[in-house]
């Protein structure tokens, strides 16, 4: 891997290494929520991101759902999705560690806002 990006097979190997990684009682408490590999962000998620970011910050990551904490026990839900961007990961790390290490702390990050945890909430 010369050029230090990787592949979508190679990407979404990595997602899962990621996610092997989390705590046991961290990822026990995940749950119906899905992890997608998506190559980049849409525009509707570009929009939501750019409100609290820089013009060049690249959107790494993005979560989809209703927090648990503004859950009512009656709502039908569909399971809560969180995107993780392989373009703007392969853009942002130079190589597969710095891009396991970026993808972790994207989905930690993103897994914050399924708890109910705004941005300044959580540790960068």
């Amino acid at each position: 891997m010369a050029s230090g990006k990787l592949t979508r097979d190679e990407f979404e190997r990595v997602v899962s290494e990621a996610l092997e990684s989390l705590p046991k009682r961290f990822a026990d408490l995940v749950q119906n929520v899905v992890i997608a590999v998506e190559d980049e962000p849409t525009d509707d998620d570009l929009e939501s991101f750019e409100d609290g970011a820089g013009a060049d910050s690249e959107l790494l990551g993005i979560y989809r759902g209703v927090p648990l904490t503004e859950r009512t026990h009656d709502a039908p839900l569909l399971p809560d999705e969180i995107a993780v961007f392989r373009g703007p990961i392969n853009r942002v790390t130079r190589s597969r560690q710095q891009a396991l290490e970026e993808i972790r702390e994207t989905v930690i990050h993103e897994l914050g806002h399924y708890f109910g945890l705004d941005d300044d909430e959580m540790p960068h």
